[in-house]
C-alpha cells in the first residue's frame, strides 16, 4: 500500500512538474543556413553578428573578385584571418577592416618575402561551423580551434592553440576587401591586456575611419612590427606565454578609440564567450520569431529562415553605445537621441526590404529615416548608397524617397514629416545626376548621361513619392509639379517598338535600337536591357497598360518578357541573372514585375511565374540565390512572395497577392497583435488562387493594404491546380495606380 501512495505521490508530483513547465522556445536559429548564397554570385557575407550589428566578425580569403565581395566565397580554401567588418550581397568590394589571424609558435614572418599573407592556411568547409552569431574553424595548419562570436559592436574571438610553444597572433591593418585601400594605420600597446589603434582607408568609400580597442585574456609578452610603412603600421604578431585557450575582445567606433574602449566595457565586460554566443543567438531567435511559418517542406523553411536572416545584416548600426557618431562630413555628433545607421543599399532595398521593415522591425524605422534626413543635413541631400560615413553615389535614383514616404504613410510618427518633406523635395530639385535634364526637358538625353533610361525611371518613382506626400501634407502646388514629373516615364516609351528607348536631346530615338543588348555602364539602361526596363513602372502601372492601348497587348508583351528565347549579347552586364526568358531575377529592377498582371485582371499569370520564381531560383545550396543577395533585397522578395504577397508599389501601402508557399505563416504585430496569412489545399500542383477569406468573411480583391493588415486578424487562401481567372479579373477587385 505505500508503494502505491509513494507512486500516485511521485505520479502528482511529475505532473504538477510538467504542467509549471514553461514551453520550450522555438530555436529558429537551427532553420538558417549562412552558407545560402555564399556560392555562384550570391556574395553573402558567412561570419558572426547581431541583427544589425557594426560587427561583422568573419573569415577571409585571400583572392580578390567581383565573387569575393564579401571577402569569402565558398568555392576557396584559403584563410588569412577574420575581419571584424563586412558587406554582404554587394557586387563592389569594401570594408574588411581589422583582419586578426592566430599562428602557433613556430610560425617565423619572412620579410624579404613578398607574399602579402604569409601566414594564410588551407580548409576545407568540414573545418567550419556557421550558425547566426557563430562562427569556427579548425586552422590545421596550426593546429589551432578558433570560435567568433559578437555583440553589435564587439568582436569576441576563441582560440585553442594545441601546438606546443607561445601563442602567437597575427594582426593585419593592411588587408581590405575589394577597392579598400589602407591609408593610414595604428596600433599601440594600452596597459598589459590590451591594444588600441584606428585603420583608415579608401576605396568605395572614399574616406573610411575605424578604431578599436581589444583587450586579450592573457598579458601581451610581446609585441612585433612585421611591416610599417609611410601609412604607418601595417601589420604586427602579438606573442603570448604557452598554448592553450587564449579569449580576445575586439570593439569597433566610427568616432573614436576612447569611443571603442567604452563600446567593450558596456556591451561585453565579462569574458564568457559561450553566454555571449547563446546571447547572440536568442537575438537572432528574436527577430526570426517574428514571422513563424508552418511547412511539411524543411528546404523551404531552411530557404526561408535565411533569407529573413539576410535582411537583418544591413543596414548596420553605425554609432556608439553613447550615441555618438561619424557625420556624412567627415564631423564627430553626439547622440542625437536615436541609432544611426550605415550600409544603406538604397537602389535594391528600397523595393522589398524597407517595406518589409514597416511590418517586422517597426521599431528600427522612424532611426533609418532620422539618419537619412540627418545625412540630408550634412552633405545636402539624401543618401544614394551610404557607407561608413561616405556618400557613394553609386547606382542610379534617389530611393532614401520611397523609404521615408513609405514610413510617412504608414504612419511612423518618430521623424519630423516637415524636415523630411523638406529633405525629398530639396533632392528632387538638384541639378546634379541628370536631374537638371528632367527639370528642363522632361527627360535625360541619351547623349548626355549614361543610363538615361534606367535614372529618369527611377525618378520617376522618387517623384511619385514625394507626390505622395505633398498630397497628404496639403502642399498642392507641390503635389502637381511631382505628379506631372512622375508621368516623365512615357517620354521614353515607344509604341512603334514597345519598348522603353533612349533618346537624344534633338528628341529623336537613338538608333540602332535592339531591346536585348546590354553593355555594363555605357549604355540607356542600369545592369539591364530595354526588356526588362520597359516594366519599371511600379507607380502607375495602369499608365503603362494605357501606353500599351489596351490590357490584352500589355498582356500579351509581358508574357512576351518570359517566354522570349532571344539571349543576351557576349559582354553584357554580369547582373543579368536567373533569367526566365529575358525576365532576370537576379538583379533588382526587375522583382515587381510577376506581379503586374494583376493590374489587368490576371492574378492568376502572377501567381504561376512567382510560385515557378520561389521554387527554381532559391534553394537552400550555398549557390541558391541566381544573383548579388543585395543587402537584404533578393532575400526581402522571397519573403514576402512565400507569405503570399508583394508591395509592387514600395511607397503605397498595398500588398499584391502572389502564390503563398507555406500552410500558414503568422507575423508577429505591435500590440500582441498577429497577422495569419493560410493556405488551404496548398501542394506542389495547387498553385492558383481559387478563392480568399479575411477573418472568416470572402474577400474577392487580388491585394490587401498595410493598415487592414496591422488590424491582425487570418487570411485565407484556398489554392487550386487550375487557375480560378474570375478571381482578381473585376476591375474593383485588381489593384490600382493612383495616389
Amino acid at each position: 500500500m505505500n508503494r502505491i501512495i509513494l507512486a500516485v505521490n511521485a505520479f502528482i508530483a511529475l505532473l504538477l512538474f510538467s504542467c509549471t513547465q514553461a514551453p520550450k522556445t522555438e530555436d529558429f536559429s537551427t532553420y538558417v543556413d549562412p552558407y545560402i548564397g555564399s556560392d555562384y554570385h550570391g556574395h553573402v557575407f558567412v561570419g558572426a553578428n547581431v541583427p544589425f550589428g557594426a560587427v561583422q566578425l568573419g573569415p577571409n580569403n585571400a583572392k580578390q573578385g567581383w565573387d569575393w565581395c564579401s571577402g569569402y566565397h565558398y568555392s576557396d580554401s584559403v584563410l588569412i584571418g577574420f575581419a571584424h567588418t563586412h558587406l554582404s550581397g554587394t557586387g563592389i568590394g569594401d570594408l574588411g577592416d581589422l583582419l586578426f589571424m592566430p599562428v602557433s609558435d613556430e610560425f617565423n614572418y619572412d620579410k624579404a618575402s613578398k607574399e602579402a599573407y604569409q601566414w594564410h592556411a588551407l580548409y576545407t568547409h568540414n573545418d567550419e561551423l556557421v550558425s547566426p552569431g557563430y562562427y569556427s574553424i579548425n586552422i590545421n595548419k596550426y593546429n589551432i580551434k578558433a570560435e567568433l562570436t559578437a555583440t553589435e559592436r564587439v568582436g569576441f574571438q576563441k582560440y585553442n592553440f594545441s601546438a606546443q610553444g607561445n601563442s602567437k597572433l597575427i594582426i593585419d591593418l593592411v588587408y581590405g576587401t575589394g577597392w579598400d585601400l589602407l591609408t593610414k594605420g595604428d596600433l599601440q600597446q594600452d596597459g598589459d591586456h590590451s591594444i588600441s589603434g584606428f585603420r583608415y582607408s579608401k576605396g568605395w568609400a572614399k574616406d573610411q575611419k575605424v578604431y578599436f580597442h581589444t583587450q586579450f585574456s592573457k598579458a601581451i609578452k610581446a609585441i612585433k612590427v612585421l611591416r610599417e610603412n609611410e601609412n604607418g603600421i601595417n601589420t604586427v604578431q602579438i606573442e603570448f606565454e604557452g598554448n592553450g585557450e587564449l579569449l580576445v575582445k575586439t570593439a569597433i567606433s566610427p568616432v573614436s578609440a576612447d569611443g571603442a574602449k567604452n563600446n567593450l566595457n558596456t556591451e561585453l565586460a565579462n569574458w564568457d564567450f559561450e553566454a555571449t554566443k547563446q546571447q547572440a543567438r536568442e537575438k537572432w531567435n528574436t527577430e526570426l520569431g517574428k514571422i513563424k511559418i508552418e511547412t511539411s517542406n524543411p528546404s523551404d523553411k531552411t530557404t526561408f529562415y535565411t533569407a529573413l536572416y539576410h535582411t537583418m545584416i544591413a543596414p548596420s548600426l553605425f554609432n556608439d553605445v553613447n550615441g555618438d557618431y561619424r557625420g556624412s562630413d567627415s564631423k564627430n555628433y553626439t547622440n542625437p537621441g536615436y541609432d544611426t545607421y550605415t550600409t544603406f543599399s538604397l537602389w535594391d532595398t528600397y523595393r522589398a526590404e524597407h517595406p518589409l521593415f514597416t511590418l517586422v522591425q517597426p521599431e528600427r524605422v522612424d532611426d533609418m529615416v532620422n539618419t537619412m534626413i540627418s545625412i540630408y543635413e550634412q552633405q545636402g541631400k539624401l543618401p544614394v548608397w551610404h557607407l561608413h560615413g561616405n556618400e557613394t553615389n553609386t547606382m542610379v535614383g534617389n530611393h532614401a524617397i520611397p523609404v521615408i514616404v513609405d514610413a510617412y504613410l504608414k504612419g511612423f510618427t518618430g521623424f519630423d514629416a516637415d524636415k523630411a518633406f523638406e529633405a525629398i523635395k530639396s533632392t528632387m530639385l538638384m541639378d546634379e545626376r541628370g536631374l537638371n535634364f528632367i527639370k528642363a526637358n522632361g527627360y535625360i538625353p541619351a547623349d548626355s548621361t549614361v543610363e538615361s533610361v534606367a535614372m529618369a525611371l527611377e525618378y520617376a518613382i522618387d517623384d511619385w513619392c514625394v507626390a505622395a506626400m505633398a498630397k497628404k501634407l496639403g502642399k498642392t502646388e507641390d503635389f502637381e509639379l511631382f505628379a506631372k514629373r512622375a508621368k516623365y516615364y512615357e517620354n521614353y516609351f515607344n509604341k512603334e517598338t514597345g519598348f522603353m528607348r533612349g533618346r537624344m536631346a534633338d528628341g529623336s530615338w537613338r538608333t540602332p535600337f535592339n531591346p536585348v543588348h546590354s553593355e555594363h555602364r555605357a549604355d540607356d539602361f542600369c545592369e539591364g536591357n530595354a526588356w526588362q526596363y520597359t516594366w519599371l513602372v511600379p507607380h502607375d502601372i495602369n499608365g503603362l497598360i494605357g501606353l500599351f492601348e489596351s490590357e490584352k497587348a500589355f498582356s500579351e508583351k509581358l508574357d512576351e518578357l518570359f517566354n522570349t528565347e532571344e539571349e543576351l549579347n557576349e559582354g553584357a552586364s554580369n547582373d543579368i541573372s536567373g533569367l526566365i526568358g529575358m525576365y532576370a531575377h537576379g538583379n533588382e529592377p526587375g522583382h515587381h514585375i510577376p506581379y503586374m498582371f494583376a493590374f489587368a485582371g490576371q492574378q492568376w499569370k502572377t501567381s504561376e511565374r512567382v510560385s515557378f520564381i520561389l521554387n527554381e531560383m532559391y534553394t537552400d545550396q550555398p549557390d541558391g540565390l541566381c544573383g548579388n543577395e543585395d543587402c537584404g533585397q533578393m532575400s526581402a522578395w522571397y519573403v514576402f512572395s512565400s507569405l503570399g504577397f508583394y508591395p509592387v508599389n514600395p511607397a503605397n501601402g498595398v500588398y499584391v497577392f502572389g502564390s503563398p508557399l507555406f500552410e500558414s505563416a503568422t507575423i508577429a504585430l505591435p500590440e500582441g497583435k498577429s497577422f495569419q496569412v493560410k493556405a488551404t489545399n496548398l501542394s506542389k500542383t495547387n498553385i492558383y488562387i481559387d478563392s480568399v477569406t479575411l477573418n472568416g468573411e470572402p474577400y474577392n480583391k487580388s491585394f490587401i493594404t498595410h493598415a487592414d493588415l496591422l488590424q491582425g486578424g487570418v487570411l485565407e487562401f484556398t489554392m487550386a491546380a487550375v487557375p480560378n481567372k474570375q478571381f482578381g479579373q473585376a476591375a474593383d477587385s485588381r489593384p490600382k495606380s493612383g495616389y
